[in-house]
């Protein structure tokens, strides 16, 4: 049995790394193109793009959340990828937080899943995965074995299913402050 050296826990962070946010990327992406209304709806809710680039923006944003994960899956694209996905994702921080200094909360994030409100958590969260992002931007990519590829995919999906669960509790969390106001 070989042993694992600092090289190969690495590699096995960079790509569990990568399948984490491939997944989180394919998972939004499949969300706004399942209801492209919706989405370009969320997007002029922001009100950081003027109403007649809202398609066209909406367009451009789902393009590149559907690249993200397919730039991630391969050696040669890989940066660009995580290049991208730290750009969105400081984006998308960015419009949360501008919004919540103008208070605007009742937006619906339009970010995939549960349905959430603009709330600070949010930006946090964006802010975490850029964080993963930049990790797999500075990483180096050595080869695995297979067993290797397998393991730190299958510790991406297990990431991912971690993630729906704090996605899920923050949704709650949503839900339970618009109730709590309402009944004030």
């Amino acid at each position: 049995m070989a042993a694992v050296t600092g090289s190969n826990w690495s590699a096995l962070i960079s790509v569990a790394a990568a399948a984490f946010l491939g997944l989180v990327f394919a998972h939004a992406a499949w969300h706004k193109l399942s209801d492209f209304g919706a989405f370009m709806g969320f997007v002029a809710d922001y009100q950081v793009t003027p109403e007649p680039a809202v398609e066209s923006v909406s367009r451009v944003v789902a393009t590149a959340e559907v690249a993200v994960p397919l730039a991630l899956i391969f050696n040669g694209t890989r940066h660009s990828g995580a290049m991208l996905a730290l750009v969105l994702l400081l984006g998308y921080a960015a419009a949360i937080g501008l919004n919540l200094l103008r208070n605007r909360r009742q937006i619906s994030c339009g970010c995939g899943g549960a349905e959430q409100l603009l709330d600070w958590p949010l930006v946090i969260r964006n802010v975490v995965l850029a964080g993963v992002a930049g990790l797999v931007l500075l990483s180096s990519w050595p080869s695995l074995s297979p067993g290797g590829a397998a393991a730190a995919v299958a510790a991406g999906l297990t990431l991912w299913s971690a993630f729906g669960v704090v996605e899920q509790v923050i949704a709650n969390a949503s839900r339970l402050r618009v109730l709590s106001s309402e009944m004030l």
